[in-house]
């Protein structure tokens, strides 16, 4: 069923002032005995988990509830949820770089081009969810094991079984997260992208929108790959040192 565009704006506002609370009581109760320095990437994970393996799910079933999904189909009321969901949670979290970390130009950089691509799907063409969604999912599918990751990474230096933790989950986030981003990301990239440039969704998308969102996919696939290969080759050299001390 195709969603109409009524109150759109009330459900949007009540996800963002979902992941504005959560990330209060995790700055204030949850990281709270935490050192300041750490304190808001730690919240910024939080709401990372309460978003990432709820919107796989969401998407998840509302690619499958859609029997006529496709690269250019209308997008359904639960898809367009799913973007109001995802809308609110990146929104939430580029005024939190905005505050604590606003020369980070990466990552604020980062979520526009997000907010770009999921507000054009959502509010502008209302076709293509379908896409946009997978994606969503490809991306988000190693949220939990990421954010564990990175939270573990932020206390291993003072806290034993975070540095436990964070070596124990680096080889298999790093290479599921390789899998995920380095073949079947691109691969259903170029899928989208042989199904646009045929013309067959020009009807409902315009050209200058499905280009956006390649050209947005596209490089955050890149800079992806290149962050997972920097940590491939930090393990190694790792483990090598770690080897090279035994031997000794």
């Amino acid at each position: 069923m195709e969603n109409s565009a009524a109150c759109p704006i009330p459900l949007l506002l009540l996800f963002f002032f979902m992941f504005f609370t959560i990330y209060l009581v995790a700055y204030f109760i949850v990281f709270r005995n935490w050192s300041p320095n750490i304190r808001p990437e730690s919240s910024s994970c939080f709401i990372s988990l309460a978003h990432g393996t709820p919107a796989v799910l969401l998407s998840t079933f509302s690619i499958l509830a859609d029997s006529n999904r496709g690269f250019a189909s209308p997008n359904t009321d639960p898809q367009n949820l799913v973007l109001d969901f995802s809308i609110a949670y990146f929104l939430m979290d580029l005024l939190h770089y905005i505050v604590f970390f606003p020369k980070d130009v990466l990552f604020i950089a980062h979520h526009l081009a997000t907010l770009f691509v999921f507000v054009t799907c959502r509010y502008l063409v209302s076709h293509g969810a379908y896409a946009i969604l997978v994606l969503l999912i490809l991306a988000e599918l190693t949220s939990a094991c990421q954010n564990a990751w990175t939270l573990a990474n932020a206390r291993k230096n003072d806290v034993a079984f975070a540095a436990k933790l964070y070596g124990l989950l680096s080889p298999p986030f790093y290479t599921v997260y390789s899998i995920v981003r380095g073949l079947v990301g691109p691969y259903f990239l170029y899928e989208m992208f042989a199904f646009y440039v045929s013309g067959a969704a020009k009807s409902v998308i315009p050209k200058w929108v499905w280009v956006s969102w390649i050209v947005v996919v596209l490089t955050a696939i890149s800079v992806s790959i290149l962050w997972v290969s920097n940590l491939w080759v930090e393990l190694y050299r790792d483990r090598t040192g770690k080897l090279e001390k035994k031997i000794r």
